[in-house]
């Protein structure tokens, strides 16, 4: 699988809110608390002669709770950093946090990773972690990364390999969604799940654009990609 239609396997719960809205508490504290912190293997990969140069931007999709954003503009003052999400629920948190921590390298915005608001060309560094098993159009958010880069610019992608434990932050969204309906009294919205890529999925989608220089690799739990934008494509 590489990519899936609007809406498939969905059918009306398209239109219902996400868990990520309904319970956001629960994702933040399983990004927070429970996933794997890659952001030193972020950091080599993007800037492997150490830093980024001042001024460089970077965006963080489907940022959550903004774990990476919030720090990558804590290690690297000289960097301006953008977390986005279509969640206004994970978003407020990210804001939140951010506001407690003082960074004014950094912001957040709402939209969409498969129809970025943001020009050609206008972003140094992207990260995408754990979102292409979550989205309906994996290879949209990959042709958009591609599409915002800079030359020589690059793209950081991590997959988790286990459906199992993929599923996890979903099942205790999901669990917590629908306790808090029964108190409520309603019926709780559940349009959200996790399709896991495999091997040969995952080398299709991040291979699929020009790179100048790609890499992708897999240890015990997660699927790995540096891509490296060329000179001569948009």
């Amino acid at each position: 699988m590489v990519d899936r239609p609007l809406g498939a396997e969905l059918g009306d719960a398209a239109a219902l809110p996400s868990l990520f809205d309904q319970v956001p508490a629960v994702y933040a504290f399983c990004r927070e608390h429970l996933f794997r912190d890659d952001t030193d293997r972020i950091a080599a990969a993007l800037w492997p002669d150490g830093r980024p140069e001042t001024g460089s931007a970077l965006l963080e999709l489907g940022c959550g709770p903004g774990f990476y954003a919030r720090r990558l503009a804590a290690r690297f003052a000289e960097l301006r950093v953008i977390g986005l999400d279509r969640s206004a629920a994970q978003l407020e948190r990210a804001r939140t946090r951010l506001h407690g921590e003082g960074l004014g390298n950094c912001r957040f915005d709402l939209g969409d990773a498969t129809a970025l608001p943001y020009p050609d060309a206008s972003i140094d560094a992207v990260v995408s972690a754990r979102l292409l098993a979550t989205v309906d159009h994996p290879g949209r958010v990959i042709a958009e990364a591609h599409r915002v880069l800079r030359p020589g610019g690059r793209l950081f992608v991590a997959e988790p390999r286990s459906s199992i434990r993929a599923a996890v932050p979903i099942s205790l969204m999901r669990l917590a969604a629908q306790l808090e309906a029964l108190r409520r009294g309603r019926t709780s919205g559940d349009p959200d799940r996790v399709e896991v890529l495999d091997a040969s999925s995952f080398a299709a989608l991040v291979h699929s654009r020009p790179w100048r220089r790609a890499r992708d690799w897999s240890d015990a739990s997660y699927r790995y990609a540096v891509l490296e934008k060329a000179d001569d494509t948009r």
